[in-house]
């Protein structure tokens, strides 16, 4: 075997097949590789593979189909869809025909459903009939009954048309659409339109304090931030990249199915995860890389500790998008080898990852940052220092800049970042200060070599009676607790303290460790006013959480003081 290029030597390749940067939509990018290499493999599932020709083709039809249903440029087209070949082809499909796609958490219920089809003004729905165990044909019956002939009738009145993809046994109702309509016209009349600067996709995030708002993306955005995750990450050609992050959000979506793009890589997508099924699929598909969050990382470390697999082909791997456990990058590098981990930083509204630890770091980078500033090469905007998104950190309650190595709030600027909110001028406007910043709401310190380690969030932050505490640090102490694998920290009103904090301790099982316990444990490592002053038990399927994974703290809040009211 032939040893492996240097991370410099990798991004040199990369800049010699890419020497300018050159403004494409998404299905020019597609056609690009599909003209380069139309035979390399470009989606990889267990049980068929498509060439980048032969998603080109199937794109392309599906965007005749789409014309022949009335979409136009503009035209916002909400899909419903798990990582299936088929999501990957009409969200090129949707971009060769000038329209805006809505990628829908398929996770939603019935009402947040019913949120995102009325605010994003959608007028074609693209859904599965059901997933496990969500029936979304039900759901659009109660929201909009007779959606078969009629879309969305008066309760979505843009809502002209729905297709549906089947995903279980059951027969096409009468009336219905399916998707296979759209997958039958003549490609080759099919009108064109191209331009980088619009909208390809409105992506709805919850965030971890708040509502869904709609960030727009242009593809220029997500292009460029597509190219530096391979450049940051130094991909070699070719790289085949297995991940289970839906790709409704923009890890999988970008850091995955994009990048792979740059490399004429192939994409293997799992419908969700499961930790022996993954590292099955490693081995099976020759998958060189491998993207998670930590949640899923220590399921796959858990797993390789009952048995062994065959991960020879493996070389990378990203594990971001949530707080690591202390020993989870040792762990990763007594089980997985000598592989290229990274961890890093980002959110929708940056478009994707805009940290991230160098993959020749040394591993204290892994253990105490969460990545630097990225390098995008070519993709960068020679005006904000070859960057695409830059960061400052200002105080909280004045918006004076700090300087580094402080800590306080994290701010963003570049190409990376979003406009704004869909039909939200108010949040838009509010989500940006005065100086043309985007408010991040993390806390955060920024080194002198552009590396960022998170501290919490300013909105879960709090004052016990005076003092502001950060839930990260307690949550760290209590990590340390060999019975502790997973804890959350929030806090609660309290009216002699203002707020204390409440540790929610996630327990699969019966715990192996009392309140009392932890209380005690925490006493000589914590001042006084850090110490939670409560501990409740809780089980997995209790976090309430984002498309990332990361607890929806608010909500955790809740959770936590309906608990303590029923003790």
């Amino acid at each position: 075997m032939s040893m492996r290029k240097s991370v410099v030597e990798r991004q040199q390749a990369l800049e010699s097949r890419h020497p300018a940067w050159v403004a494409r939509t998404l299905d020019q990018a597609l056609d690009e590789v599909a003209r380069t290499w139309p035979d390399r493999e470009f989606i990889v599932t267990d049980h068929v593979s498509f060439s980048y020709r032969e998603v080109d083709q199937w794109a392309t039809r599906l965007a005749y189909g789409l014309q022949h249903a009335g979409i136009r440029p503009g035209d916002h087209v909400a899909l419903i869809m798990a990582n299936y070949p088929e999501f990957v082809a009409l969200k090129f499909a949707i971009s060769r025909v000038g329209a805006t796609a809505v990628p829908i958490n398929f996770l939603n219920r019935r009402d947040e459903l019913a949120y995102v089809l009325e605010q994003s003004d959608a007028r074609c729905l693209v859904t599965m009939d059901s997933f496990r165990n969500l029936d979304y044909l039900e759901m659009l019956d109660q929201l909009a009954p007779g959606w078969e002939r009629a879309g969305g009738g008066a309760r979505f009145p843009d809502l002209e048309r729905v297709f549906v993809f089947p995903t279980s046994d059951r027969a096409l109702r009468p009336g219905a659409r399916p998707l296979a309509e759209l997958d039958s016209g003549n490609a080759a009349q099919m009108a064109t339109f191209a331009d980088p600067r619009a909208t390809a996709d409105i992506i709805y995030t919850s965030g971890t304090t708040g509502g869904p708002k709609g960030v727009m993306l242009t593809h220029d955005m997500l292009l460029r931030t597509a190219y530096g995750s391979a450049f940051g990450r130094a991909f070699e050609d070719g790289r085949r990249i297995l991940f289970a992050m839906p790709m409704y959000h923009v890890y999988g979506y970008v850091e995955g199915l994009l990048a792979a793009l740059m490399v004429g890589g192939a994409v293997i997508p799992q419908l969700q995860f499961d930790a022996a099924k993954t590292l099955r699929a490693v081995g099976e598909h020759r998958a060189n890389d491998i993207l998670l969050i930590p949640t899923m990382t220590l399921s796959l470390l858990d797993e390789l500790e009952r048995q062994p697999y065959e991960l020879g082909s493996l070389t990378a791997m990203l594990s971001s998008g949530g707080k690591s456990p202390p020993d989870i990058w040792d762990r990763i590098a007594s089980l997985f080898g000598s592989i290229e981990v990274t961890t890093g930083y980002g959110m929708t509204e940056a478009t994707a990852s805009s940290t991230v630890t160098r993959p020749d770091d040394p591993s204290e980078r892994l253990r105490n940052s969460n990545g630097r500033l990225r390098d995008v090469g070519v993709a960068g905007d020679p005006d904000n220092d070859g960057k695409l998104v830059v960061y400052r950190v200002v105080d909280s309650a004045s918006g004076a800049e700090l300087s580094r190595g402080s800590l306080g709030e994290l701010r963003m600027k570049g190409m990376g970042v979003t406009r704004g909110y869909y039909n939200k001028p108010a949040e838009t406007a509010a989500a940006h200060d005065d100086e043309g910043w985007f408010r991040t709401g993390d806390l955060g310190i920024l080194d002198e070599e552009g590396y960022i380690t998170l501290k919490g969030r300013t909105k879960e932050s709090y004052r016990c009676g005076g003092e502001l505490v950060l839930p990260l640090e307690v949550e760290q102490v209590l990590a340390t607790h060999p019975a502790i694998s997973e804890v959350h920290v929030v806090a609660v009103p309290d009216t002699r303290m203002g707020e204390v904090g409440i540790a929610c301790v996630v327990a699969p099982s019966q715990p192996q460790v009392t309140e009392a316990e932890l209380i005690e444990f925490c006493a000589p490592r914590l001042a006084r006013f850090k110490m939670p002053r409560h501990v409740i038990f809780i089980r997995p399927e209790q976090v309430p959480v984002t498309a990332t994974g990361r607890p929806r703290k608010f909500l955790l809040a809740e959770l936590a003081q309906d608990l303590l009211a029923g003790k």
